[in-house]
């Protein structure tokens, strides 16, 4: 968790935010196919856009794509589902074979129902159908899953993006996520590096003098749902936004501090 909360110059703490934050999807981004170089194609997507990089500007890319770089496709022709699945596929009426690649991506099995299963995924995230997904994937018997380690792939391009355009950048990689309490789907982040993840204010005070006590902003969870008003859900090809306008303090963890203890969380 960052904690980078002193006094700066200027008062540019994190929690200040901004009074003015530009989101711009990037048009230009090909398609994405296995063993693409990601760095390389986002580079040469934000300089051929002319938009200019600036410090402390946020990229945020759409998980399909960094999926699709990694591989991280399934021919569901060739899954064997397992009787677990199979029993599991009958009573939530999907394919066993997509249900055996959930199960696959899974560590437990919360919730489920015709057409919907909650599990946790391996990477800790509390997600419907553990991420595997159709859309936009192309080929009907393909799937595609979440990428391997998010945290690991957003400081690697950081780290590249960086070392490209001169200056310090955050960056996100976002998917659209239910939520137990709330009904519609929201941008979340799966990975981030550079910007906070989660920001810590408890201690500081409110208007009134009064020291907050339980405040944690998912910061990066935030620009990953602004992002996505401007990449779109469907057919935009958009997958590539640059937020500009935030203030924050350079951090090292990833977007692991998001994601709540199963003995912290009320809804398991």
């Amino acid at each position: 968790m960052c904690l980078s909360l002193a006094p700066e110059p200027e008062d540019t703490r994190v929690h200040r935010y901004s009074t003015e934050l530009t989101l711009k999807a990037i048009t230009g981004m090909p398609l994405i196919r296995p063993g693409d170089d990601l760095a390389t194609i986002v580079i040469e997507v934000l300089t051929a856009s002319g938009i200019g990089v600036r410090q402390q500007d946020v990229i945020v890319l759409a998980q399909k794509i960094v999926s699709k770089a990694e591989g991280r496709y399934v021919d569901l022709t060739k899954v064997v589902p397992s009787a677990r699945a199979i029993t599991l596929a009958s009573v939530v009426e999907k394919d066993p074979r997509f249900v055996e690649v959930i199960l696959s991506e899974s560590t437990e099995v919360l919730r489920y129902r015709p057409g919907l299963i909650i599990t946790v995924h391996r990477l800790g995230f509390v997600m419907a159908n553990a991420g595997v997904d159709r859309s936009n994937v192309g080929g009907s018997e393909c799937v595609l899953l979440l990428p391997v380690d998010p945290d690991a792939t957003c400081s690697n391009l950081r780290r590249q993006l960086q070392d490209h355009f001169g200056v310090s950048l955050g960056v996100i990689i976002n998917d659209s996520i239910g939520r137990a309490w709330r009904n519609g789907i929201v941008g979340t982040a799966l990975g981030a590096a550079g910007v906070p993840a989660l920001l810590d204010l408890r201690g500081q005070q409110d208007l009134f003098g009064r020291a907050l006590e339980t405040t944690q902003v998912g910061l990066a969870d935030e620009i990953a749902a602004a992002a996505s008003l401007v990449m779109g859900q469907a057919g935009e090809r958009l997958p590539l936004v640059v937020a500009s306008g935030l203030r924050w303090t350079p951090c090292t963890a990833g977007a692991r501090d998001l994601i709540r203890s199963k003995e912290t969380d009320l809804f398991r």
